[in-house]
């Protein structure tokens, strides 16, 4: 009679080690199902994102049609330092045909070994004879890309300066107010006091705004200065125009609106490998309307894997020449020893040897233009003389 009790105890407590072992299978296949939805979930949410940038990114991947000295996908898949020419044009939309000039030249530098950007800004008024359309003789470097494209700028630079340009990114300077605007606003110490007007490109006029040197501080004016609005310390897209357009009133000309839009740009970097930013499909989106590139969907990706610690730390520069008259037009003269400078730098950020710098005119003048030629060449020695 006692061994019944036993047998029932032990039963009883077998039963509740199942039914445990039956609610924790339970618990188990809940969490094993909750954590399924949510992988799921994540992996269709990725998916849909994956979609929508490979889809905006294969918009704006336009191919240059040039022969390359180096393959970039080839280097960016090895995590090596490559280059990257990034032109601004201020015309209409970058769908229509090739027309107009590229405003705004800089040559970029990533390098991840060293994590380190150089952006090197280039005079759009050196004198150029364009690879591929040399009969046109002379030229601004700023008209290669009305003649022959990016292919054409592309060669010309490399010729110029005897380095590598591995790829392009063409970038219309009116779509720069709404790339601005998607990621919040950009925060750029001003080197100068100025004013200037959107409507007149001047220091007066309507739609006027004011900068101040060593701030970030700006404010707007719609009645000439009249009134002007409370004190911003970012600038919206419309006010980044405005920073990067202004030259006329710049004591430096065109090498001080260069120094602007470097500073833009390199706010603009540091916003864009922002994780926030990147996970934006409507900043992403908007490129397609503003930009083009002969960068892959998978060389971006690899970039923003491999070289983002080389975005945080950036290095600016320009060329300098000095102007000079040609049959009442002007140009920028660059002694060989600048040009030699740009090209060490240059190639030292791509991990390369030393070489001389590249030819005077980026292409072979004709014989119709030998004599204006030596005429620039001769203003160059008289700008070393003095």
């Amino acid at each position: 009679m006692q061994e019944e009790p036993k047998q029932l105890s032990r039963a009883v407590r077998n039963e509740g080690l199942r039914a445990k072992r039956k609610k924790r299978s339970r618990i188990r296949k809940w969490i094993f199902w909750i954590l399924t939805i949510i992988i799921l979930g994540t992996a269709g949410w990725g998916t849909y994102l994956y979609a929508q940038y490979k889809g905006a990114i294969d918009d704006i991947q336009k191919s240059a049609n040039i022969n390359k000295t180096r393959n970039v996908s080839n280097l960016i898949a090895r995590g090596k330092p490559f280059s990257i020419l990034v032109l601004g044009t201020d015309v209409g939309e970058l769908n229509r045909d090739r027309t107009g000039l590229t405003d705004s030249m800089m040559l970029v530098t990533v390098n991840p070994k060293t994590n380190k950007t150089t952006m090197v800004s280039i005079p759009r008024d050196i004198l150029t004879a364009i690879p591929g359309y040399e009969d046109s003789f002379p030229q601004k470097l700023n008209a290669a890309y009305a003649f022959g494209g990016v292919g054409a700028t592309m060669k010309a630079v490399q010729n110029y300066l005897n380095v590598p340009v591995d790829s392009y990114a063409l970038v219309n300077m009116k779509g720069l107010e709404t790339l601005v605007n998607k990621v919040g606003g950009v925060s750029v110490e001003s080197p100068m006091d100025f004013q200037y007007s959107q409507d007149t490109a001047h220091d007066y006029g309507p739609n006027l705004y004011r900068f101040h040197k060593g701030s970030t501080k700006w404010e707007k004016s719609d009645d000439n200065g009249v009134t002007w609005s409370s004190s911003k310390t970012k600038l919206d897209g419309d006010a980044a125009l405005a920073f990067s357009r202004m030259r006329y009133d710049d004591p430096q000309g065109d090498y001080g609106r260069q120094q602007r839009q470097r500073l833009v740009m390199q706010a603009m970097i540091k916003k864009a490998i922002n994780a926030d930013t990147l996970l934006n499909s409507s900043f992403i989106k908007s490129l397609s309307k503003y930009a083009q590139t002969d960068l892959s969907f998978n060389d971006i990706v690899k970039i923003a894997q491999k070289y983002r610690s080389a975005a945080k730390h950036q290095d600016s520069d320009h060329m300098q020449g000095t102007g000079v008259m040609l049959s009442g037009v002007s140009y920028q003269a660059v002694t060989d020893t600048e040009k030699q400078r740009v090209t060490d730098k240059i190639r030292k950020q791509l991990g390369l040897s030393a070489k001389e710098t590249g030819s005077q005119f980026g292409g072979d003048v004709p014989s119709s233009g030998l004599s204006i030629a030596q005429t620039y060449l001769s203003q160059i020695n008289e700008t070393i003389d003095e």
